[in-house]
């Protein structure tokens, strides 16, 4: 098994691709060890001293390392979990935990311009995001303002806040006047 690796915007996290599917469909996020129950290859991961933020994409890992650690020090034992856990037969979600679609639901007056801020979303903003490492996904609509949530390598990225204003803003407010400014959110 060969795993490549790719850096990403974020300076603090590494996409691992490991040439097989993780997630079928959706994504999983692990900002912390806490949730990584759910997940014996993000267990996996997390077991590696440094990790402090996992994510699944349909053929990637995203890893976050902390502050005080050198990616030379974790990177081959990472590598190594990643490995072990595919070569283990295990599954990458355990029993019956799902992987996310991302968006929350939405319903009242505005549901139409909810519908075409996802499919904005899903059709041109998750697919560029992912090829980074991350995914943002559609979290609320109040009042012209868009709440997205910000994922993997999106979350505390650098460049995020510009992304997000420069990007993803822009991009609505031209398709979707009603859409005066997109925010980010911490879930």
């Amino acid at each position: 098994m060969f795993i490549q690796t790719e850096s990403t915007p974020n300076p603090a996290t590494l996409k691992f691709l490991p040439g097989q599917t993780v997630l079928e469909v959706g994504t999983a996020d692990f900002p912390s060890a806490d949730g990584a129950s759910a997940s014996p290859l993000a267990q996996r991961i997390f077991a590696v001293n440094g990790v402090v933020g996992v994510f699944f994409g349909t053929d990637f890992v995203t890893v976050t390392k902390g502050d005080e650690t050198q990616w030379d020090h974790i990177k081959p034992a990472i590598l190594g979990a990643i490995m072990e856990h595919f070569q283990s037969g295990q599954p990458v979600m355990a029993g019956d935990a799902q992987a996310s679609s991302g968006h929350a639901e939405h319903s009242g007056e505005d549901s139409e311009i909810v519908g075409q801020i996802k499919e904005l979303l899903d059709s041109r903003v998750r697919p560029a995001v992912a090829q980074d490492g991350g995914d943002i996904t559609f979290h609320g609509f109040d009042r012209g303002v868009v709440y997205l949530h910000m994922q993997g390598a999106c979350a505390g990225c650098p460049s995020s806040t510009l992304t997000l204003k420069m990007g993803i803003e822009n991009l609505l407010r031209h398709y979707i006047p009603e859409v005066t400014e997109v925010r980010p959110v911490a879930v």
